[in-house]
């Protein structure tokens, strides 16, 4: 494609709404010149993405050349402070749409801190144009983008990291190896947790959106047809439309070394369920404050994950990870418990491999390598992490209400599933205070998964892999994977 025509395709793609694609990444990539100035753009920047900036800036020879945000005020205030900082050695543009960003031949990487929905499409229009991607958790909104985003990946043969800075941490990457080599036994169950206390939203009425928000564009993918201020800047998180929950947003760091402990070769769960409820709050949010999921493996091995945000008095903050082995020992804050003891013993880590410079460092390694093996935490690795969230969050979905009790829980003989529901259980009655009269769970089904497919199989398939891919709206359609 010409640089005319490309620039005419852009036009109109831009004023219909269309969907936006570059013909060959090969030649939209950028070689880095002398200097090895790397050209990055950051796309949302309200919240996190300030972080990426900083980040950014932080870095040798790495020149913010936009920011990008349909939020006209966020705009103008994150282009002062950019500039100042900068201080006269470059400015960046500011542009509410990202296709004029990737438009740009001489941009060498997009850095994606948006809301959840539009993760996975701003990453593959990135790599059709050539363009590197720092994406933030999760990368994907749903199962299917998310393998739509590693086919954009593969085909493309970009760098594409995916915001898990734990994935950056040679600690981290040490204590994996030594799961996986067998040096306790044979892992049974990799536990994350994210609970964090979080408050209620309250309700806000549907009005039009402020003058200053570009609504089209802040909804891109997504199917809402209605303004509310809850959506706009952070509260999206608590709406399927737009978020994933405390799973799929904080949760996604847990999730994501719960799986790196697990054996490796293992791609996706063959089933997962989950339980909870959004306690207490009575607002408008429509994610779960109050989770206990689980997934197995082809393996044998299990992932076990728990939400509880809901605040009170003697609240246990915890985002962490313990890893329990098959004999009774347990990892528990990097102490080693063998089975019966209340003695934790330390343990040397070995420094595991990572790309280093930290998560904004090891990617603009990466990118001036041009080698995606280099991305500490691939697509690949996001793919797997966020489908285990996505599906414990769907089995939810499915859920139907059951009396708030100790027999909640669809364990089988799992006694391991029922003591670390009990134990949540047991904060929520006891400590939140929720009486069983008139209080309920959530209670999902077990969803059955072939992860070779990516599709859902036996009981409750049709309605499961309804809930793999989000409809889009037209001009923002996710392409289907072998079309990417």
């Amino acid at each position: 494609m010409s640089k005319t025509n490309r620039r005419q395709f852009l036009k109109r793609s831009l004023a219909a709404g269309t969907a936006f694609a570059f013909c060959s990444a090969a030649s939209s990539r950028r070689v880095l010149g002398a200097n090895n100035r790397l050209r990055i753009a950051v796309a949302g920047v309200n919240g996190r993405g300030g972080s990426h900036i900083s980040g950014w800036m932080g870095q040798d020879n790495v020149e913010i050349a936009y920011i990008i945000d349909p939020d006209e005020k966020v705009l103008e205030r994150r282009l002062k402070d950019v500039a100042k900082k900068a201080n006269g050695k470059y400015t960046p543009k500011a542009v509410k749409d990202v296709r004029k960003a990737l438009e740009d031949k001489n941009l060498d990487a997009i850095s994606i801190a948006t809301p959840n929905h539009w993760h996975s499409l701003m990453t593959i229009w990135a790599a059709q144009a050539g363009k590197h991607v720092y994406v933030e958790k999760p990368m994907s909104h749903d199962v299917m983008e998310g393998r739509v985003a590693v086919e954009a990946q593969k085909k493309y043969g970009v760098v594409i990291q995916h915001g898990t800075q734990r994935r950056s941490d040679a600690g981290n990457a040490g204590l994996h190896d030594l799961i996986r080599s067998r040096k306790f036994g044979k892992m049974k169950i990799s536990y994350g947790y994210c609970c964090k206390p979080r408050d209620g939203i309250g309700f806000k009425s549907p009005s039009p959106p402020p003058s200053n928000l570009d609504w089209n564009l802040w909804r891109g993918p997504a199917v809402i047809d209605q303004y509310h201020g809850n959506y706009v800047h952070y509260n999206w998180h608590w709406f399927w439309e737009t978020g994933n929950g405390d799973m799929n947003n904080q949760g996604t760091h847990q999730l994501d070394m719960a799986y790196w402990a697990l054996d490796k070769g293992l791609t996706h769960p063959i089933r997962a369920m989950a339980l909870g409820g959004r306690f207490l709050w009575k607002d408008q949010g429509e994610t779960p404050n109050t989770m206990f999921g689980m997934a197995e493996y082809p393996n044998g091995q299990w992932v076990f994950f728990n939400v509880r945000n809901v605040n009170y008095k003697g609240y246990q903050r915890q985002v962490e990870n313990e890893y329990y082995f098959e004999d009774g020992g347990k990892i528990i804050r990097n102490r080693y418990y063998p089975k019966g003891s209340n003695e934790g013993q330390k343990f040397d880590i070995p420094r595991g491999k990572v790309t280093p410079g930290g998560n904004w460092g090891s990617f603009i390694a990466a990118c001036r390598a041009g080698d995606p093996k280099m991305a500490n935490g691939n697509a690949q690795d996001a793919h797997r992490g966020c489908v285990l969230g996505h599906l414990m969050n769907n089995s939810y979905r499915l859920g139907k209400s059951v009396p708030f009790n100790a027999k909640a829980g669809r364990f089988g003989d799992n006694k391991d599933a029922y003591e670390h529901f009990m134990k949540l259980h047991e904060v929520m009655s006891k400590g939140v205070g929720l009486p069983e009269d008139g209080t309920n769970y959530t209670v999902g089904p077990w969803l059955t998964f072939d992860p070779k497919t990516e599709r859902h199989t036996g009981e409750f398939a049709k309605e499961a892999n309804e809930l793999l891919k989000d409809p889009n709206r037209r001009g923002f359609q996710v392409p289907d994977a072998a079309k990417v």
